[in-house]
């Protein structure tokens, strides 16, 4: 068995500061995937199945944009507001039960943060050292009213710190949709807080996982 601490810090701004950031910009739209560039030169290979892909704007009942505020967007370049550049998208219904999102990492990791958009308690974000299962982190996890908010209150930044280090990262969803963006990520644990997450609701989780 193996197993991983994952405490996890959710809230509607804060910015993540000392890391390495991905927009997912650089991805083409549609389920293609690929590589997207990190701001320290690093990729990250993104990989869809089902009918998990990368998209903008609004699709209605089976994605929305996630929602940016208190200035969280500016490593990424992206403005308050809905998002209007490139995101992820994963949700799986009927015969596609199995989309999801992976993130393939450049390297070993230890911190994970993102933008989860309009969170409901059926969305899922996995953890990997290769193809061992360390730890999930679900969306009634990170906020006790995950009930699909579109608006600035539905998303938040979310920062997850493992004390055993992920190469993967898969998001998963029971229903549309898994909305994310803007994911930043560190090979060391601990890393500094986000800088106005203090002046925010904060929400500390402690998730054990044993597996295989």
């Amino acid at each position: 068995a193996n197993a991983a601490l994952l405490v996890q810090s959710a809230s509607v701004g804060g910015v993540p500061t000392g890391v390495a950031y991905a927009n997912f910009n650089d991805l083409s739209l549609g389920s293609g995937g690929g590589s997207s560039l990190a701001s320290n030169g690093q990729s990250i290979q993104v990989n869809f199945t089902g009918n998990a892909q990368a998209v903008q704007g609004a699709s209605g009942g089976v994605y929305a944009a996630p929602f940016l505020s208190n200035n969280n967007g500016l490593n990424f370049g992206t403005p308050n507001g809905a998002d209007n550049s490139t995101y992820l998208s994963s949700g799986s219904y009927a015969a596609l039960a199995n989309s999801a999102v992976e993130l393939v990492l450049p390297s070993a990791m230890q911190y994970f943060g993102l933008l989860w958009g309009s969170v409901d308690n059926y969305n899922y974000l996995d953890f990997y050292a290769g193809n061992t299962l360390l730890g999930t982190i679900s969306g009634s996890q990170v906020t006790a009213s995950a009930n699909g908010d579109q608006g600035a209150q539905g998303t938040y930044y979310v920062n997850i710190f493992s004390d055993m280090a992920f190469t993967r990262v898969v998001a998963r969803s029971d229903g549309y949709a898994f909305e994310f963006d803007n994911v930043a990520f560190n090979a060391s644990n601990p890393i500094p807080a986000p800088a106005t997450l203090s002046l925010l609701g904060l929400a500390l989780l402690g998730v054990a996982a044993a597996t295989r």
